[in-house]
């Protein structure tokens, strides 16, 4: 279901300039609340990096923790892998080998059970990515003490029912505490956090921007169930679109897409900043999604950091390409539908990858030993 109407009521109405005019570029120093799901694969590591490293440039206030798992997928590899055994001839194989980006067919590869591939549920997921922001902050020699909060165990299972954590009334606490300037919240996960403490304080949509990224471009005639950020919470997803929060949205598909790494690039231009320099290079030569997505030969393939262009957005306008738009509906089947009368949003359509990635490295050169 969409976000029923007796949900949205509770939201102050903001008029379209209002909007537009949060939307606009971010002041000096602005200030900022990362929540992301950091030990979900190794991108946010590199996003939460760049910013812990760049004090300068944003006034960084906390960060929270998200919950992650792809349990979702779960049952459908089952049975993909089942159909992909069972199949007794190659026509039979051809239309089961693409599923789950040949997922199930690399595990026949390598004779592995889809029943032994290890799935985290979203309360382990969210305690791993409260110690790997730990772990981040430590690596960069910043002390994190009051800085990092515990996000949700779980998903939104129903829109009366906010899930109240530390995360949530964190970013309560801090959107209401300057009447002046908003609070960017760069989320980098499921929506689970945000979403709760805009229904345990629906008057923060006048105090925040929230800029995320997930999915296809709005006006893209694709179901977003691919996207993970998009697909785990589906009530927090809904109502992110439907509530009229100002919102950058950054589609995945195929703009953060771009933000493809190399093993050279790694070792050239990372390895040896430091000791982050140090943990990005062991996360992405032990990536934890090679093994659970039966990826061989990882050393010949680059990797998306996709999370990093959330921070790129936040530091220059010339890094992350937008335009405003109207924000679309998420209807039940995760399709974008276009009703009349829908808020303002500003999207991204395009990024210059080169000089994101330049300004990371810069970043990552002052990073202490």
């Amino acid at each position: 279901m969409t976000t029923p109407l007796s949900i949205l009521e509770r939201f102050p109405k903001l008029d379209d300039a209002f909007v537009e005019g949060r939307l606009g570029r971010p002041g000096p120093s602005p200030r900022v609340i990362i929540d992301t799901d950091t030990a979900n694969e190794i991108d946010d590591q590199y996003a939460l990096a760049w910013a812990l490293l760049s004090p300068e440039r944003l006034e960084l206030e906390g960060v929270t923790a998200v919950p992650f798992s792809f349990a979702h997928h779960r049952e459908e590899l089952i049975e993909s892998v089942a159909a992909l055994r069972a199949a007794s001839d190659a026509d039979s194989k051809d239309k089961f080998m693409g599923g789950l980006g040949g997922w199930a067919q690399r595990l026949i590869e390598q004779d592995r059970r889809a029943e032994e591939v290890k799935f985290v549920g979203p309360d382990e997921g969210v305690e791993l990515s409260y110690q790997e922001i730990l772990r981040v902050f430590d690596k960069c020699g910043v002390p994190a003490e009051g800085k990092v909060f515990r996000g949700s165990p779980g998903y939104l299972q129903g829109l009366d029912a906010p899930i109240d954590t530390p995360a949530a009334r964190f970013i309560i606490e801090r959107a209401r505490a300057d009447d002046d300037r908003p609070l960017y919240i760069l989320a980098m996960g499921a929506l689970t956090n945000i979403a709760s403490a805009l229904l345990m304080a629906p008057d923060i949509i006048e105090k925040i921007v929230v800029v995320w990224t997930s999915g296809f471009p709005s006006y893209a005639p694709f179901s977003n169930v691919p996207s993970l950020n998009l697909v785990q919470d589906r009530l927090a997803s809904q109502l992110l679109f439907d509530c009229a929060v100002p919102h950058v949205y950054l589609p995945g598909y195929h703009v953060g897409a771009q933000l493809k790494l190399s093993l050279p690039e790694m070792e050239r231009f990372v390895q040896d900043k430091g000791a982050i320099g140090a943990y990005l290079h062991h996360l992405y030569t032990n990536n934890p999604l090679h093994e659970m997505f039966a990826i061989t030969g990882a050393e010949t393939k680059t990797w998306v950091i996709w999370d990093v262009i959330n921070v790129a957005w936040l530091f220059d306008e010339k890094y992350v390409s937008t335009h405003m738009t109207r924000s679309p509906l998420l209807d039940d089947g995760l399709f974008w539908r276009h009703p009349e009368g829908r808020h303002p949003m500003l999207e991204a359509y395009d990024l210059d990858r080169d000089a994101i990635f330049e300004d990371m490295y810069r970043a990552l050169d002052r990073a202490p030993a």
